[in-house]
């Protein structure tokens, strides 16, 4: 058993918590947190970034899907940690399993201000349902951890208005309208994401996501943003009281929130909003989504057009990468770390590059399987001159958000290799083909991505697509490419900006995803209607050396073409002669 469970299971005895839930989050619903938030991380020992740890006095399981099945097993052995793979037959949810371990008159806990709304509200209603209390104001976790990290403090600093589209006041003259349109006197803004798009403020207090530790309140003659003054710029500050926005402490939110007058109506977001905020509300409460994220979802011409500007860097970098990665491996010792820090520092060398917008996912052989497999010094494999390389990687630039996977051969491949990497390129083009009527959302198009595989009877355990950020989050919503249970019926619309990712995992063989970054674009109008297609953002060729052409439809080589055309007209001006020769070859005709 890790000490770390030990420790929690000592605090939750004296605190007298029979159960005690250990999420991800941090106080704002994100995906990804900063140090002082991995408690999960801390007391299970998984690192990946989704998963909810639950201890009892005599069990501890951790919940987490099919993005990190395997990852989750290699952590978790020996920890005493039970692995639940979420939404796998015969793994009960979180909730009913604590229906059967908990009894009557025992103590569920949480600290309230790490769970969300929608979350504690369900935990709530399972306590109360098997007699139990809740205890929600306890961080047992920070109650043990020693040596737990300070809160992140990193400078905030402003995004010109020429990479926004729109100022910060229009952007709060829109929320303001949405507000009233929901029938509320103010609005509680928790999402660090959105809280950046709003003010056009990007900060670095989450690795890789440029966003800073805030709260926001908006009502008809007032707006509050709760973060240290210390992050801010003079400047910053100004600009702020210029457009009626007042800096508080970060956390005196959760005093302030209980100041609402009863007959006042506040507007949250249950998925992003905790627990413990909502809980000090005493005030009427419409929950609904963050009217921001729909509306950041549609990006402006001026994000359209640097986005696409990003991905000609981005683009660049690739294509070195690739060429320098082809002509070395075999040659130079290299490594799945080694490799992953070559690509860095050709994106390194583009102009107003800023980091990585995710950790570099490198995995070859049985690695490429492992869907968000992470090297560390430990499992870091030497790349061979044979078999699959799965690298999944992202960049921040300064005008937009990157995002790509491509699989590429080292060396010699199997023709069963060749099938499966052909069958998943095969559905990464249809959905780039798309034509589709406006109205459509991922879950009508998830089936083009899948259908190559289907007919296999093969699949993937994650979902095709997600929304990307303008120097924001790389997982963005409200869009979502997945079918059934899985999926989010969110039309399309113009200016979004989605993944097309399909992919196929042989546990313990090999990886395959081809990933690019679509922007949706209207094609054409007509009797029926308007109609929407996709146009590629990510510049980067597919492996022509592992394709298998026999496999597909005329229309997908055309797809194919058609994209290699663009990617070597596009890059073409801005290599080398060696590289432009390298990238003539890797984009011929098939």
């Amino acid at each position: 058993m890790r000490e770390q469970i030990v420790l929690l299971r000592q605090a939750m005895k004296n605190a007298g918590v029979d159960a005690y839930i250990v999420p991800t989050d941090d106080y704002h619903g994100s995906e990804y947190v900063g140090g002082y938030f991995k408690c999960r991380r801390w007391a299970s020992g998984f690192t990946g970034s989704a998963g909810t740890l639950v201890v009892t006095e005599n069990d501890a399981a951790l919940w987490t899907d099919g993005r990190y099945f395997l990852q989750a097993a290699d952590e978790l052995a020996g920890s005493g940690i039970e692995l639940m793979k979420s939404r796998e037959k015969g793994v009960p949810t979180i909730t009913e399993w604590l229906e059967e371990k908990l009894v009557s008159g025992q103590t569920l806990g949480f600290d309230g201000r790490t769970m969300t709304l929608r979350q504690g509200k369900s935990l709530a209603e399972t306590a109360e349902k098997k007699g139990c209390a809740v205890c929600w104001d306890r961080d047992l976790v920070g109650e043990v951890w020693k040596d737990r990290p300070a809160l992140s403090d990193e400078k905030v600093w402003a995004l010109d208005e020429t990479l926004t589209g729109r100022s910060r006041a229009d952007k709060l003259k829109f929320l303001r309208e949405k507000i009233k349109e929901n029938g509320a006197d103010e609005h509680l803004l928790s999402s660090l994401d959105d809280i950046a798009w709003l003010l056009n403020l990007r900060g670095a207090d989450v690795h890789c996501c440029p966003v800073f530790l805030s709260f926001f309140r908006l009502d008809e003659n007032s707006a509050i943003l709760y973060a240290e003054k210390s992050k801010f710029s003079d400047g910053i500050l100004q600009s702020l009281a210029a457009d009626g926005i007042e800096v508080r402490p970060y956390l005196a939110v959760f005093d302030d929130v209980k100041t609402v007058p009863e007959d006042k109506t506040v507007l949250l977001d249950p998925r992003h909003v905790s627990y413990a905020l909502a809980e000090g509300i005493a005030a009427h409460k419409t929950e609904a989504d963050n009217p921001t994220e729909a509306e950041k979802a549609k990006k402006t011409v001026a994000e359209r057009e640097n986005a696409k500007l990003a991905h000609v860097k981005d683009g660049v970098a690739l294509v070195r990468f690739t060429r320098w990665l082809k002509q070395n491996v075999g040659k130079t010792p290299l490594t799945e770390i080694s490799a992953a820090k070559k690509l860095e520092d050709f994106r390194a060398e583009e102009e107003n590059y800023l980091g990585p917008s995710f950790e570099p996912i490198f995995g070859c052989g049985p690695h490429g399987a492992i869907v968000h497999y992470s090297a560390t010094p430990e499992t870091d494999a030497p790349l061979k001159p044979e078999g699959l390389l799965l690298f999944d990687t992202g960049a921040q630039f300064l005008e937009g958000t990157t995002d790509v996977t491509r699989t590429v051969a080292l060396g010699p491949v199997t023709q069963e290799m060749r099938r499966h990497f052909t069958l998943v390129l095969m559905g990464h083009l249809d959905l780039l083909a798309a034509v589709f009527r406006k109205g459509c959302s991922g879950t009508s198009l998830d089936v083009l991505a899948r259908g190559p595989l289907w007919d296999e009877g093969l699949d993937y355990n994650h979902g095709t697509g997600h929304g990307v950020g303008s120097l924001l989050n790389v997982h963005e919503g409200p869009q979502r490419i997945h079918y059934g249970a899985y999926s989010v019926p969110v039309p399309f619309e113009e200016g979004m900006i989605t993944s097309d990712e399909p992919g196929l995992y042989l546990t313990g063989r090999y990886g395959i995803r081809h990933e690019s970054l679509l922007l949706c674009e209207k094609r054409f109008e007509n009797d029926y209607g308007e109609f929407f297609g996709f146009t590629a953002l990510t510049m980067c060729p597919f492996d022509l050396d592992v394709i298998d052409p026999s496999l597909m439809t005329e229309k997908q080589k055309k797809t194919l073409n058609a994209y290699h055309r663009t990617v070597r007209e596009t890059l073409s001006p801005r290599l080398s002669e060696e590289d432009r020769d390298w990238l003539l070859a890797a984009t011929r005709e098939i």
